[in-house]
């Protein structure tokens, strides 16, 4: 298989270029052109070529695409290209931005300059500056042959870069990052522009019903008592946090605080719109990602924009300003930008959704054998915490309000949360439980759960030790292996969860930990370590799974813990049974974690719930 490395350079200007426009808009807008492309092939000299569109579109197919491995920097981008309008779709798809976050981490410098440097692989040129507002036919011989030169030397650097960084790079990773880009690279999901025309103006109208019922005026939203008195109407929890200037606690009601800037992308749109109207916006993030999908549907298909290791745990994410990741689920309304999500004619949606993966990973993990013997065998494991919380004899008298909170203690207790945390949690669930009452329900969780407590002690000294440079044991044997020359664990897939510069200092607490993000430095604990290491063991599993449908049907989107699949609908039954058993399937290295899953069928995604 060949390698060619491929990089183009388009028109740009003042308002439009990647900085103003998503990927999907700029390449899809009338004004988008192709200067020119540069193309190596394995270890051939680079050539560059400028023209027109059918020029340049006859100078690629003189290329063996079928049979080649394509890598660029960003190939988000230069695969849109390729596919979109090109019609080339090559076997593979590879790229160093995404080599580069997994294998420095996503608080490392991804851009090609910053990779480059860090290999002292050579200098990334700056002609493209110069390029700015200039058309093709703008460009003189003299100053097309330089631009040339640029667009070349940065097909050099990403074939260095992509050489450096694969050795040793998972292959299987290598796998995923192909089946990720090709969720955005090769759309195939339509949308329903009906449907979202329509939704847009019942939101536009329902904000405007909600502001005008409620009476609110710009005192109340800008005052903190009564804003909160509002939120707290709509069964949400007002943010807090300590002032920096009385040390006291008050609310988290500004533009830079993250608790507060959530809530724009709450479940319920009336939180929305009192966030939206408080920050003075005009429109909701439901109404302005409303109006992106229909601006969408009018282009064309529907390009999955999912960015590969998102997370420090390595987890996806969302890109290109319509986060998939975090679309509403609940209520008739909050579940129409899904319904809108719709499989081609002819087809099916199938999403499968691994059940309750990271309490199962972490109960295994620990050797909690009862918790996790629960699980194999099926049993309602949050009736079973209720009856220890409550006293219960029976699981069958557990009343929906007690298996409600055994549910809450079960996903939320198991990485040390406290009671005021536990107390918080609830709350925004609109279920009251004072202080005294969590500390008794997170007491009865860690007496049951002594392993898990247990593997925070455990995680706690990890942290101690890697200051310190020495490795120490973390959880079951042969799953993780801790590396205390790159300050960091060796996750079951060979990438590695870090905590860079990693420092620990005393205070009145004891000894605290911390490490260096691009945001500063972040606070790291033995109960935070394991629910990274949980959440990376969950995302190592559902990625070999990803590989193992991949080989039968077409995955078009992984959200959180779930993967939804196109199929002919011809073929349904036996798609949803392989795909289910792939989704139950553990790799060898954790076999005794009882994984499971549930999936559902529709036209649309909103359909499969």
């Amino acid at each position: 298989m060949d390698l060619i490395t491929i990089d183009f350079e388009t028109y740009y200007d003042q308002e439009f270029s990647l900085s103003k426009l998503t990927t999907e808009e700029y390449i899809r807008d009338s004004r988008f052109e192709v200067i020119g492309v540069s193309v190596k092939v394995n270890k051939e000299p680079t050539e560059w070529a400028s023209g027109t569109h059918e020029q340049i579109r006859d100078y690629l197919l003189s290329f063996d695409w079928a049979n080649a491995m394509v890598v660029a920097h960003n190939t988000l981008f230069d695969g849109a290209i390729l596919s979109w309008l090109f019609g080339i779709k090559p076997k593979v798809w590879a790229d160093t931005l995404c080599l580069g976050r997994a294998v420095h981490g996503v608080n490392a410098g991804g851009s090609l300059k910053a990779l480059t440097e860090r290999y002292n692989l050579g200098a990334k040129g700056t002609e493209v500056l110069v390029a700015k507002g200039k058309r093709r036919e703008d460009f003189t011989g003299e100053e097309l042959s330089r631009y040339g030169d640029y667009c070349i030397n940065d097909v050099e650097l990403t074939y260095k870069l992509f050489r450096v960084m694969v050795q040793g790079f998972p292959k299987q990773e290598l796998k995923v990052i192909d089946q990720t880009l090709r969720m955005f690279i090769d759309p195939i999901l339509e949308l329903d522009l009906g449907l979202l025309e329509y939704h847009l103006e019942e939101t536009k109208d329902r904000k405007d019903r909600l502001l005008t019922h409620a009476n609110v005026t710009k005192e109340d939203l800008m005052s903190n008592a009564k804003f909160a008195s509002l939120l707290i109407e709509l069964g949400v929890t007002p943010p807090t946090k300590i002032s920096t200037t009385t040390g006291k606690k008050t609310f988290a009601f500004a533009k830079t605080d993250e608790a507060f800037k959530a809530l724009e992308e709450h479940e319920n749109v009336s939180v929305q719109t009192l966030v939206a109207a408080r920050l003075g916006n005009k429109s909701t993030l439901e109404e302005t990602r409303t109006q992106r999908f229909i601006d969408i549907a009018k282009r064309g298909s529907l390009p999955v924009p999912i960015q590969y290791y998102a997370a420090h745990t390595g987890r996806w994410g969302g890109k290109d300003k319509i986060n998939l990741q975090n679309l509403p689920s609940r209520g008739a309304n909050g579940k129409k930008l899904k319904s809108s999500i719709r499989a081609p004619e002819g087809y099916k949606l199938i999403d499968c959704d691994s059940s309750q993966i990271e309490a199962r990973v972490l109960a295994w993990l620990a050797g909690q054998d009862d918790l996790t013997e629960a699980f194999t065998n099926g049993e309602d494991v949050y009736k079973q915490m209720a009856t220890k919380i409550y006293g219960v004899n029976r699981e069958e008298d557990v009343t929906k309000d007690q298996r409600f909170v055994g549910k809450t203690t079960i996903l939320g207790a198991g990485y040390g949360m406290g009671a005021v945390r536990f107390v918080d949690q609830l709350a925004n669930f609109g279920f009251d439980m004072d202080l005294q009452e969590a500390r008794r329900v997170i007491r009865v969780y860690r007496d049951s759960n002594w392993k898990i407590n247990h593997l925070w002690r455990e995680a706690q000294n990890t942290l101690t030790e890697l200051t310190r440079g020495n490795a120490s044991p973390l959880g079951l044997d042969g799953v993780l292996k801790v590396d205390a020359k790159r300050q960091g664990i060796v996750l079951p897939s060979g990438l590695i969860l870090r905590y860079e510069d990693l420092e620990g200092t005393q205070d009145a607490r004891g000894l605290q930990f911390s490490y260096k993000t691009r945001k500063g430095r972040t606070n790291i604990y033995g109960g935070k370590v394991i629910e990274n290491v949980c959440q990376a063991i969950a995302r190592c599993i559902i990625a070999e799974q990803m590989l193992k449908i991949a080989e039968q049907y077409r995955i078009v989107m992984t959200v959180h813990d779930s993967i939804v699949c196109c199929v002919p609908e011809t073929s349904v039954s036996e798609a949803q049974v392989f795909i289910e058993e792939c989704m139950r399937w553990v790799p060898d290295w954790a076999q005794g974690l009882p994984i499971d899953c549930e999936s559902g069928v529709g036209d649309s995604y909103g359909e499969c719930e």
